[in-house]
């Protein structure tokens, strides 16, 4: 292992509570090695700039999302991991194509930037036709069928400016792209379009999935921005005849197999026992994923880096996971765990990164009360690093299947303040990913898998 300066030991040893019972010789100054190593030497701020910049948005099922996998492949091996390998996963293929969109009002024409949501169905051509506003989809289903029918439902509902938690007025507003179209559908609507789940005051607007349900036709369904979805309601309430043309020329293709990529460092006394870190790697095709999820695909690979880099021999297997499609029914995730299942693969925690580059504030948890117990236990640690989030909560789509009641799962929490402002945009690109922050969290994820495999955790 790496010996540490006596100057590194001394201010090491300044940075936890003397009275803190479960600190043990060593584990400050490792921690304080780990943020020195990736601050002073993190790779991570440049290899988000090669996936960025290099090979852009990868939708699962893409041509772009091959090369992600292949750059992934060709990453880790570079760093010598012991074994990397290829998951084959069966995705979807869903192409965009061109969209644009415009209303009349007032006798002119206004333009505005649309994006369809995922798996929605083209136009075939335009649709021209009145629109009809709703806030929430409660107030959509009690329209009578002849104030909809034939016409274009536009949900202008807003993510709750209040809730603190933005991951919280994200949840709470996610229900009009989700469920938006097939409910405007119930009610003879010809297409929808949708307020985009965002914080952000400006004309960029935001995809995501779409749920479309099997009892009603599947029509089209796409997001405006905040400011022309404010702009649309304004025109409307001075016009409420007014005309909306949207044109959307996506399909979908036969599903194909593409590849969750896996990194594995040996462990010295538990090889068949896994601390598994991941993220996703595809993202929306539009803007380059930084945030969404290739800062949490950095961040995993980056924390395993550096623990390799600092002489580190973890006792228990490290895996990294680049799970793909996350975004578009987390296919990825699913068949991770159920080839985990079937090959009786053993895993001691898995720990997810997918909230962005932002600040590191702690960690969320889902596991048993003992494990809980035990991950409190660390606060201390990681006090000294600003990582003061410690609660029950969700950890990540990716690893969620990998839930059994045995396996402790993590969520990396960062500050959740600027997430919506860039979360499936064109605005989510690598200028918008601070290095400091991005390197912040790798460290953080590090020293979390540090912890566990040094100290354990229940299984019950």
């Amino acid at each position: 292992m790496k010996t540490f300066s006596a100057v590194t030991l001394a201010a090491a040893s300044m940075l936890i509570d003397a009275g803190d019972l479960q600190a043990q010789p060593g584990d400050s100054a490792l921690i304080a090695g780990i943020f020195s190593e990736v601050l002073h030497h993190g790779e991570a701020h440049e290899n988000l700039h090669v996936l960025c910049k290099q090979i852009g948005h990868r939708l699962a099922g893409s041509p772009a999302a091959d090369s992600a996998i292949a750059w992934g492949k060709n990453l880790l091996e570079s760093y010598h991991f012991d074994r990397v390998t290829l998951m084959p996963v069966e995705v979807p293929q869903w192409i965009r194509g061109e969209e644009y969109a415009w209303y009349s009002y007032n006798d002119q024409q206004y333009k505005v930037p649309v994006t369809a949501l995922g798996g929605s169905v083209g136009t075939q051509g335009e649709i021209t036709a009145q629109v009809v506003e709703a806030r929430t989809i409660e107030e959509l289903r009690q329209m009578a069928p002849e104030a909809v029918q034939g016409k274009i439902v536009f949900l202008n509902k807003p993510m709750d400016p209040v809730a603190i938690n933005t991951g919280t007025a994200y949840g709470g507003a996610y229900d009009i792209r989700g469920s938006g179209p097939s409910e405007a559908a119930r009610k003879g609507a010809v297409a929808c379009i949708i307020r985009s789940l965002s914080t952000a005051e400006d004309r960029f607007p935001h995809t995501g999935a779409t749920d479309y349900q099997d009892d009603v036709p599947k029509i089209p369904g796409a997001a405006l921005s905040v400011v022309d979805a404010r702009a649309l309601s304004a025109a409307l309430k001075e016009n409420p005849m007014l005309t909306f043309t949207l044109s959307l020329s996506c399909r979908e293709l036969p599903r194909k197999i593409q590849f969750n990529v896996i990194g594995d460092i040996t462990g010295a006394e538990f090889p068949d026992r896994y601390i598994l870190v991941g993220g996703h790697l595809d993202s929306w095709d539009i803007g380059e994923g930084a945030n969404d999820d290739g800062a949490g695909i950095v961040h995993s690979i980056e924390a395993l880096r550096a623990l390799r880099a600092i002489g580190y021999r973890p006792r228990h297997s490290l895996r990294v996971v680049l799970f793909i499609n996350e975004e578009f029914g987390n296919d990825g995730g699913t068949t991770y765990a159920e080839n985990s299942r079937r090959d009786g693969v053993y895993h001691v925690a898995a720990i997810e990164s997918d909230g962005g580059g932002f600040t590191p504030r702690g960690f969320s948890m889902q596991g048993t009360d003992k494990q809980f117990e035990q991950f409190k236990r660390w606060a201390g640690l990681l006090e000294p690093y600003n990582l003061h989030a410690f609660r029950r909560g969700g950890s990540g789509v990716d690893i969620g299947p990998l839930k059994n009641g045995q396996v402790a799962l993590f969520g990396l929490t960062v500050d959740s303040q600027r997430y919506f402002d860039y979360h499936h945009s064109n605005n989510d690109v690598w200028e918008n990913v601070n290095k400091r922050e991005l390197l912040m969290g790798a460290a953080s994820m590090a020293t979390l898998v540090y912890l566990i495999d040094q100290t354990g955790i229940p299984h019950e």
